[in-house]
């Protein structure tokens, strides 16, 4: 009796009591939220990510991190699963499960025979008059995000990496031997003139 008399003469009192009681910190993740977390963030990856660079993102310390991932690495090997997950360059990363390679590759043919998307082709055409260039300079042209294009490209050997940008150390594409064999041409240097058609990297960069 005496509390409710008490909180009743200082309502103030009262409600920071309950307010100290129902305010968790809201930036700290449960045990149980770590691993689905590193899941969401690292199906979006396209290179391997450090576990620094995942402990900042899931605000958890490194050590923590590393543990869930080794534990969810041989969670998913002992439940037999098609993907895996892998600390490679300095990173973790999710990949087939070689057990499934002759799937995989033969999904890969397969996909050479269908035709290349409208997005696929603008992409390509991008690549093929700006090369050497990193994938935010191909989206700065293209006006939209172009990672899943520039994957179905390198899948299907149209595209490859070539070495690293000096200031931002993103990955450089250009195309391949294969590219010119499907176009018929023996250089870039062959090329339709359709390079002044396309806006100048030097203004893109100037207005992003």
């Amino acid at each position: 009796m005496n509390t409710v008399s008490d909180a009743a003469e200082d309502p103030a009192a009262a409600l920071h009591h309950d307010d100290h009681e129902a305010a968790p910190d809201a930036g700290a993740l449960s045990d149980l939220e770590v691993a689905p977390a590193l899941e969401a963030v690292l199906m979006v990856v396209d290179e391997p990510v450090s576990t620094i660079t995942l402990a900042q993102v899931l605000q958890r310390p490194e050590e923590e991190v590393a543990t869930a991932c080794r534990e969810l690495a041989a969670e998913y090997e002992a439940d037999g699963r098609g993907f895996a997950l892998r600390e490679v360059a300095g990173g973790w990363r999710f990949y087939s499960n070689p057990a499934y390679a002759e799937v995989v590759q033969r999904f890969v043919v397969d996909g050479q025979q269908a035709r290349l998307t409208q997005a696929a082709l603008e992409t390509l055409a991008v690549v093929a008059y700006r090369q050497t260039v990193s994938r935010a300079r191909i989206s700065a042209v293209r006006g939209v995000n172009v990672d899943g294009v520039i994957r179905t490209l390198l899948t299907r050997g149209l595209v490859e990496e070539c070495g690293t940008e000096g200031e931002s150390g993103a990955h450089l594409y250009r195309t391949t031997g294969h590219f010119l064999e499907r176009l018929g041409i023996s250089s870039i240097e062959d090329l339709p003139e359709l390079a002044p058609y396309l806006p100048e990297l030097e203004t893109l960069e100037a207005e992003v």
